[in-house]
C-alpha cells in the first residue's frame, strides 16, 4: 500500500500531481518535512475539508 512514506522518495512528482488536483494547495500546503506526516496531512484536511482517509486515498491513487 503507497503511503507518505512510501512516497517520500518521489514527494516532487506526487506534490505536483497533487498541485494539478487541487488548485488552491500551495508549497507550503505541501511542505514535507520528515517525521511530521501527521502535520502534512493535518494541513490538507483543513484545506480541502477531507477526513485523513480520504486524503490516504487520494495519495494512494496517485
Amino acid at each position: 500500500m503507497r503511503n507518505i512514506t512510501e512516497l517520500k522518495g518521489n514527494w516532487k512528482e506526487a506534490k505536483g500531481k497533487l498541485k494539478q488536483k487541487f488548485a488552491l494547495l500551495t508549497e507550503n500546503d505541501l511542505l514535507f518535512v520528515e517525521g511530521k506526516q501527521d502535520e502534512l496531512i493535518g494541513r490538507l484536511q483543513i484545506k480541502l475539508g477531507i477526513t485523513k482517509e480520504e486524503i490516504n486515498k487520494i495519495i494512494y491513487d496517485l
